[in-house]
């Protein structure tokens, strides 16, 4: 029996390789937690402007920010604010990618959905209901055990050619799939389409921000490079246009708890699928991942169908409901 336990103790040490063979997670973990924080105030400043534009302009922008009301967000101190603040939010979140895995930095924005919802919650008047606050406990819950998980078994390895030029070519077809949903049925979509949107393509601009870092560190900065660097830059302003949106027609703390969750989730896909950054993951470890994923995913859904202020503001519809009376009616003329 001893050779058995000191051989699954040799196992075990094998497969933790990802705090011992990169230290770098001691800063990039803090980093990331720090980009949390400035998100969640840049967020909460944002929305502010954004509603502040709607208000003067007249104009709902659920559909889709009209460029006019684009122009006026730049002359709001709120959401000018805002964004300096998501300025250091991705300074932090770069710098957290310089030093850590992928699948490691982008999950820990999570915590930006906590402090988003106490902020919200003070300034809206809208306290969290049972059923918000268990969404949000599943947002945080499945990313904080997935980020447990993926701290021990994440590795780091060169991104080849050939693993670039496919995560260029499946950003390209969801950039198309997107685009075309938006401008046919912009009239239709609401905040969950913006937020799922916008997660889905910040998730490939953690990934291009981390294959660009890691290629300027080696001096490897050629028309491939740029590509990818084009395309980031592409990708983050489509990006910022469907937040802004989103903020429109959802409160701060839904949008945040969207992109936390569909952001890191489609990042890591990226990592493990076409990185092979969880090589070194037992099938356990797998299993794990895509369990507190659902589950992440599973909170975010929740929290669109019962966030408080959501609520409250689907009860200020003209829409006549089950519980209520039947207005009187009218005599005859």
């Amino acid at each position: 029996m001893t050779w058995y336990a000191t051989g699954v103790v040799e196992d075990v040490s094998d497969q933790l390789v990802g705090v011992f063979q990169n230290p770098g997670l001691l800063l990039g973990i803090p980093l990331a937690l720090a980009g949390a924080v400035f998100m969640s105030f840049g967020a909460q400043y944002q929305h502010r402007g954004v509603a502040k534009v709607e208000r003067l302009s007249g104009q709902d922008g659920a559909s889709g920010l009209t460029g006019t009301q684009l122009k006026r967000l730049i002359t709001r101190p709120s959401w000018v604010l805002g964004t300096l603040m998501l300025g250091l939010a991705i300074i932090c979140q770069l710098g957290a990618l310089a030093v850590a895995p992928l699948i490691v930095v982008q999950p820990l924005g999570a915590m930006a959905l906590v402090i988003t919802t106490l902020l919200n919650a003070r300034v809206s008047g809208h306290a969290p209901t049972r059923k918000s606050l268990t969404a949000i406990a599943a947002c945080v819950g499945g990313i904080f055990f997935f980020v447990a998980v993926a701290a021990f078994f994440a590795t780091e390895n060169d991104v080849t050619e050939r693993q670039l030029l496919i995560i260029l070519v499946i950003l390209s077809v969801v950039m198309v799939v997107i685009g075309f949903l938006w401008f046919f049925l912009r009239k239709r979509m609401r905040a969950l389409f913006y937020i799922l949107g916008a997660g889905v393509i910040y998730g490939f601009v953690a990934t291009l921000a981390k294959v660009v870092i890691k290629r300027v560190q080696a001096g490897d900065f050629e028309w491939l490079t740029l590509g990818c660097l084009v395309a980031l830059l592409l990708g983050t302003a489509a990006g910022a246009y469907f937040v802004q949106t989103a903020y429109s027609s959802g409160p701060p703390d839904l949008v945040i708890a969207g992109l936390t969750v569909v952001d890191p989730m489609v990042a890591v896909l990226i990592g493990v699928v076409v990185l092979g950054e969880a090589a070194a993951a037992p099938l356990w470890a797998v299993i794990g991942f895509v369990i507190f994923g659902a589950v992440a995913v599973w909170g975010v859904i929740q929290l669109a169908r019962f966030h408080p202020q959501i609520v409250s503001d689907s009860k200020d519809l003209p829409i006549l409901r089950g519980s209520e009376p039947l207005p009187p009616s009218e005599p005859p003329v």
